[in-house]
């Protein structure tokens, strides 16, 4: 296995002796090791490097990542870091961003979209300060370097060192650090930057509004749903996917969601009420009668008929509930079967249905009564399911902040959609954020 380290590539950087000092024209960061086969030989690396350009008064740095045998392996080099003057002993401010921009174009050219060139541009100074633009720097590195591990490196050196890279990239301080980039990537990079880390085969965006009312003793503060969309993305390019006999439309879909909001304060909260009621849905049935008859030749006398019947039934397929435990508020939203009523993330399809051509989950995003967009995503918006729930406060919380757990989870199932086959699959994902509420006092 790989050491558990995880390098520090803004403070190696950063910290730097002055140019003049170096004794050697490079200076090198081991990134992960992986150790020997045998007690003969050396065991492997992959190291961050930066070398100086001319040796004596260097006018440019460049950075690179290889994989260190007898003789090293290039696996990755950056665009000349040029220097300003040739008495510059460090890089500054600008460098580290001209860095930081070249490292997350790169990193977004490993997309599986690469036809058109990524063009990120650092959105400001202000990203600059309070530690976060390290953290940022840090993470779009280590996703460098676990691309260049997967794509570039040779198969020994990649099994250990992907392993390390992986338990740095899920470390509670990069998922901090997650937070800061996307922010500084904006929406549409950010997409292509989860496609090419293969994190975007779901895509999910909870917008949630709030107001709070100030009554004689005590506050109300109301949450309502404002927007909740999942999209499911593919990983890998159509052509791929019609090489192995699948298209896109073959593919998982969105069979629940479920959002948890709780306030962390519980002794400010006093009571909690929803605005959705149980539901008891009115079943719409629809018969349809017919009557045919016909009269035999003329040489036989006899009169043949037949009376057919068919029934339908009409009813909603998503399902939104609501509920409370303690002061938790819970909300829920069901996909329903359209056959028998059941809840497609807790069972499977019949056999009878598989043969079904006209079953509602074939041809499910050309059909015109589909339950998702045509993309094969959801949409739940505040016009249909913008139930509150309102907490009520005690006043002695008026001036504070408090806290609010936000904890959700999503299921993805997959029942065949043109394809013949029994094959039929539910997942789930879970995600928590934390949010600060000011209460503030008006005038």
């Amino acid at each position: 296995m790989a050491h558990n380290f995880v390098p520090d590539a803004w403070g190696w950087i950063t910290s730097l002796p002055p140019f003049s000092q170096w004794r050697t024209n490079t200076m090198s960061l081991c990134i992960c090791a992986t150790p020997s086969a045998s007690a003969s030989s050396q065991p492997t690396s992959m190291t961050l490097s930066v070398a100086k350009t001319p040796p004596t008064q260097p006018s440019y740095l460049t950075f690179s990542i290889s994989a260190n045998y007898r003789e090293p392996i290039f696996l990755w080099t950056s665009k000349p870091v040029h220097l300003k003057t040739k008495a510059q002993q460090s890089l500054d401010e600008q460098d580290m961003v001209q860095l930081f921009v070249d490292i997350v174009n790169q990193v977004l050219w490993y997309g599986p979209d690469n036809s058109s060139k990524p063009s990120f541009r650092f959105p400001g100074a202000q990203h600059l300060h309070g530690g976060s633009f390290s953290d940022a720097f840090n993470i779009v590195f280590l996703s460098l370097a676990f691309l260049v591990c997967i794509y570039e490196a040779p198969r020994d050196l990649r099994r250990g060192c992907l392993d390390s890279l992986r338990t740095q990239l899920t470390s509670p301080k990069c998922r901090g650090a997650a937070k800061t980039l996307v922010k500084m990537l904006g929406a549409n990079l950010e997409d292509q930057w989860m496609q090419t880390m293969n994190l975007a085969q779901l895509e999910g965006v909870v917008q949630l509004a709030y107001k709070t009312v100030r009554r004689d003793n005590w506050i109300d503060i109301e949450v309502k749903v404002d927007n909740i969309r999942c999209d499911v993305d593919p990983l890998v390019s159509e052509t791929l996917m019609a090489e192995r006999g699948y298209g896109s439309e073959e593919k998982h879909f969105p069979s629940r969601v479920m959002l948890q909001i709780t306030p962390m304060q519980q002794t400010d909260v006093l009571s909690v009420s929803v605005s959705k009621s149980s539901d008891n849905p009115t079943h719409e049935f629809g018969i349809e009668k017919g009557f045919e008859g016909s009269f035999d030749p003329p040489n036989s006398f006899g009169l043949k008929a037949s009376v057919t019947e068919s029934l339908t039934l009409a009813m909603k397929p998503w399902k939104f509930e609501q509920s409370v435990h303690g002061n938790t508020a819970t909300l829920n939203w069901f996909l329903h079967d359209g056959m028998n009523g059941r809840e497609v993330c807790a069972s499977k399809p019949s056999k009878l249905s598989l043969l079904q051509p006209r079953a509602w989950f074939r041809d499910r995003y050309s059909n015109a009564y589909r339950p998702f967009t045509k993309q094969g995503g959801i949409i739940f918006a505040r016009d249909e399911y913008g139930d509150s729930v309102n907490w009520k406060v005690c006043g002695a919380a008026l001036g504070k902040t408090m806290d609010w757990e936000i904890r959700g989870w999503i299921w993805l199932t997959y029942w065949p959609n043109k394809q013949r086959t029994s094959h039929s699959e539910t997942r789930w994902f879970e995600f928590r954020e934390c949010l600060q509420l000011p209460l503030t006092k008006f005038p």
